[in-house]
Order: C-alpha cells, then sequence, then structure tokens
C-alpha cells in the first residue's frame, strides 16, 4: 500500500490529497498541518466569500494574469488542469457556484462552504489528517522518506519529534504570507534540503506605505485613479480601479497588482515610486480642456469649489497644493499656466514608496522555488524523485481575482494524481 505524504493543508494540499486518494483508493493518503484546523487562510480568501477560479485563468493568457521568472511554466500546468477543471473538481464535491463577471464564487457566498465540501471528501476518501504537527524535515532515504515534525503544543511549544514514512511526499506549505495561517516560509528549506533553489521571495499583492505622505490628509477616500509602478523612473507596470487612500499610503486592488514589483524595487534599493492618475479616462489634454471649460462657467467661484463636481472633497485641497494653488483662489484669477499645472497634478501626482505593509499583510508572496526544477506534466521535482510540489511555494504569483487560488487548485491536483499513480 503507497503512503502519500502532503505537508501543508492549505488549498493546493487539500486538492492534492484528493487527487491522491480518488486517483489510488488503494493509497494511504495523510496531511501534516501545522495549524489546528486545515483551511484557514482559505477561509480569509475574498473577504471570506472565496473567489474560487477566474473564468480567464486559461493557459492561452498566462502572462496577463500570473508572474514568475518562468510563465511558460504557469502555461503548460492551466493548460492541463485549468479553470473548466475545476469547476468540475468542485461539482464533483457538491459545491454549487456563481459568476460575477469572470470571477467565480460559492453559492452560498461563504467560503465556509468550500472548505466543508472538501472536508467531507478528505473523511470519505479516508485521509487521515494530524494537526499540530510542524515539519522539521524531510529526507529520502531507501524506503522512501522520512518526515519528521514536532507536535505544536499550547502556546506555541513544541512536544517531541514524530516520524512519518512516505512513499512521496507532495510539498504544499505556502509561501510568506499571512503567517498567522500557517504561511511562514519553513516550506523554502525543505525544499533547499531536497535540492531545490527558492527565487527572491517579497510580499505581494499588499498595500505601500508612501514616505513624507502627500495625501495623508485625505486618508479614508476612495476614488477611481490609475495607478503606474515606477522603477528608478521607468514605468515596469500599470493598472486602474478604485484605489484608497490611508493615512500611511495607498491601497485597493490596483495599488495591489503593481505592489510586487515595487517590492522588488525596494529590496533591490532602487528608486520605488507610484504614479496616481485620478483622470485616468482622459488624456492630459483632455483633462485640461474639462477643466478650462468648468472654469469658464464658474469664474465667481473658489478653487476648491472649483473642483468639488469631479473629486471627493478630501482630496481636492491635496490635488491643489500639488499644483501649488490656494484654495481660496478665485478662479477668475488662475491663467492658463495654473490651469495646465492644476491638469497636470490630476494626470500625475508622484508618491514615494518607502515600504510595504509586509508578509503579513499581504495575500501571497512573490517568488519561490524555481519552476525549472519540476517537470510541469506531474509537478514532480527534478532533483529528487518522489517528491512534488504545489500550490504558493513555487515562484508563481497571480493577480487578484481568483487567480492565485485557480493556481493552487491546478498545482495541487496534477500532483496528488501524478504522485499516486503505478
Amino acid at each position: 500500500m503507497r503512503k502519500i505524504g502532503i505537508i501543508g493543508g492549505g488549498a493546493a494540499g487539500l486538492a492534492a490529497a484528493i487527487a491522491a486518494a480518488r486517483n489510488d483508493r488503494q493509497a494511504k493518503v495523510f496531511i501534516l498541518e501545522r495549524n489546528e484546523r486545515i483551511g484557514r487562510k482559505l477561509l480569509a480568501t475574498g473577504n471570506g466569500r472565496c473567489n474560487l477560479t477566474n473564468r480567464q485563468a486559461v493557459g492561452s493568457c498566462v502572462e496577463t494574469f500570473y508572474r514568475g521568472e518562468d510563465t511558460a511554466f504557469a502555461q503548460n500546468v492551466l493548460a492541463q488542469f485549468g479553470y473548466e477543471d475545476t469547476l468540475d473538481f468542485f461539482t464533483s464535491l457538491g459545491l454549487v457556484m456563481r459568476m460575477r463577471g469572470d470571477y467565480v464564487y460559492p453559492r452560498s457566498d461563504q467560503a465556509s462552504a468550500v472548505l466543508e465540501v472538501l472536508e467531507l471528501e478528505l473523511k470519505r476518501l479516508g485521509v487521515k489528517i494530524f494537526y499540530g504537527a510542524k515539519v522539521e524535515s524531510v529526507v529520502r532515504n531507501q524506503k522512501g522518506f522520512c518526515i519528521r515534525a514536532a507536535e505544536i503544543l499550547q502556546e506555541g511549544k513544541q512536544g517531541p519529534l514524530q516520524r512519518f514514512q512516505a512513499d512521496r511526499v507532495i510539498l504544499a506549505c505556502g509561501g510568506m504570507a499571512a503567517s498567522t495561517f500557517g504561511s511562514d516560509g519553513s516550506g523554502f528549506p525543505l525544499a533547499k534540503s531536497l535540492g531545490h533553489s527558492v527565487t527572491l521571495v517579497v510580499p505581494a499583492l499588499v498595500q505601500l506605505r508612501v514616505r513624507k505622505h502627500p495625501l495623508a490628509k485625505a486618508s479614508g477616500v476612495r476614488t477611481e485613479a490609475g495607478v503606474t509602478a515606477l522603477i528608478d523612473g521607468k514605468a515596469v507596470f500599470s493598472d486602474s480601479g478604485e484605489v484608497q487612500i490611508t493615512a500611511y499610503g495607498i491601497s485597493g486592488i490596483p495599488v495591489f497588482q503593481i505592489s510586487r514589483f515595487i517590492a522588488y524595487g525596494l529590496f533591490k534599493k532602487k528608486r520605488s515610486e507610484v504614479l496616481l492618475d485620478f483622470l485616468p479616462e482622459y488624456s492630459e489634454d483632455a483633462a485640461y480642456e474639462l477643466l478650462m471649460k468648468i472654469a469658464a462657467n464658474r469664474r465667481d467661484l473658489t478653487a476648491d469649489a472649483w473642483l468639488s463636481g469631479i473629486f471627493n472633497r478630501k482630496l481636492v485641497p491635496r490635488i491643489l497644493e500639488q499644483a501649488g494653488v490656494r484654495l481660496q483662489t478665485p478662479v477668475s484669477g488662475l491663467d492658463q499656466q495654473k490651469l495646465r499645472e492644476v491638469a497636470k497634478k490630476c494626470k500625475g501626482i508622484v508618491l514615494e514608496i518607502q515600504d510595504t505593509n509586509g508578509f503579513e499583510n499581504a495575500q501571497v508572496s512573490a517568488g519561490g522555488v524555481r519552476t525549472k526544477e519540476l517537470c510541469p506534466q506531474t509537478m514532480e521535482s527534478l532533483r529528487t524523485k518522489g517528491l512534488y510540489l504545489a500550490g504558493e511555494l513555487l515562484d508563481v504569483d497571480g493577480i487578484c481575482g481568483g487567480f492565485n487560488l485557480q493556481w493552487a487548485w491546478s498545482t495541487g491536483c496534477i500532483a496528488g494524481k501524478a504522485a499516486s499513480n503505478h
């Protein structure tokens, strides 16, 4: 009877366990989970609603939604197990889903429903789960793999080491984002000990902290804006949508989408900035024409009232301040040069980024085990036979919108099935 040991009870690990047990009903499949329950991070995804996948998560356009050293690897993986396969997988578990645009959620809008159907299937298949098991080492031996795990006791204390023997091992212990859910980077040294190399790991899908924040007094404002990551003055990635201004910096999905590029820039000690465009639907000339038109009809008003029909009232003083215009300046007193300067600032305020909000607040981490060291058809290690890797542990990270969970389902199911093949 083959023994398959899975390290990590997150999305990828749970998918791997189900795929392995379904593929070989004689196999003894077990999960080693350091937390007191499985799927803790899964429960927090999508603000508790669990954005399972995205209709655009297909192999043909992977580079649009995934990042890493080798996006061709991600394309190969998703071509094998993609969006439709994920829908089939969860339908087989009895989960009813609903669409919001291209986003897929459980019909109940509860992440707990997703975890419950996974748990029920694990129980039905006889998958054994060991909770509070912190894996210290995985060693290849003549019999397969010897896994040593310490039991986590109350108050974080560790008990004596336990040994588990497995014929094949799947590492699915996550990256470094949100360690409270168990993703503390502990999988990287395990992978290294088994012959793998790891790229630089940084926070991704995370808020950004601004140095000498010029918009701090507009904290709490949510506004449509374009955001562009500038590294040493060069634009590397842009996005647009609702941006939230905070007392420490900026947040919101567009900010999350560019954050990995800023994080890498900061680590390499390069000048890392974000260009905020508060009128992304207008060119600078069109923005200037818009402001001129409004000014022509409101010459009797002060500058702050002039812009009140365009921007949030808390944001107006900050834009005027950046343009060097006093709030009480009459619109009639603004010459074309000043009007042009206001239009320029509406289209671009540059914020110097001093840091991200760190791994603790990141949704995922970027970087990880190099994918060139794996077989994309099986997720098996090219360094250690019988070892498989899945999920956020790998050097592939997706943008917001269900792409990272899709990566977990894809890599987990492929690894689980391959590990259980004779």
